[in-house]
């Protein structure tokens, strides 16, 4: 598994980066949630602000409100085979909001979603029981492996 990932990321900053992880760490990140998944990916990845979240969130999903993460799988033709895995995209705000009310370190949940968003190209969901708790346990093994706690442990509500 420690097999090294061809990977082509693009990091963009729709707000201040000012308090924000560099686009290296957010590297870190996508490598080891791709590490012995895949061996080439083209992935990008947005950090954004609340308006901008909201207004994603509310067409793709529906939901009128900013949401921590969200993950646009590539949906190739039939037959094409591209590394090309998808797009991310990272609200900020509502991350630093969440890590401040959850009492998380904001790097290690920036590391977390960025984790889960990744998982969410490949294919891994949460939308049964057994499929969150394959998700979780993926998240957790990696995070460690990048030093960080379980995000899951201190969880409120």
């Amino acid at each position: 598994m420690s097999r090294k990932v061809e990977l082509d990321l693009v990091v963009s900053y729709g707000i201040p980066r000012a308090g924000l992880p560099a686009a290296q760490s957010f590297r870190t990140w996508t490598e080891a949630a791709l590490r012995g998944r895949v061996r080439r990916a083209d992935v990008a990845l947005r950090l954004v602000g609340e308006y901008e979240g909201r207004s994603l969130n509310r067409h793709y999903r529906g939901k009128d409100a900013p949401t921590n993460v969200l993950s646009f799988p590539a949906d190739l033709p039939e037959g094409v085979k591209l590394p090309l895995l998808g797009d991310i995209v990272i609200c900020a705000p509502v991350v630093q909001r969440e890590a401040r009310l959850q009492g998380k370190d904001v790097r290690a949940h920036f590391a977390h979603l960025t984790v889960h968003g990744v998982l969410h190209l490949l294919g891994f969901d949460h939308d049964d029981p057994r499929e969150a708790d394959l998700m979780e346990n993926l998240e957790r093994e990696i995070l460690a492996g990048l030093g960080f706690d379980d995000p899951y442990t201190d969880e409120v509500g």
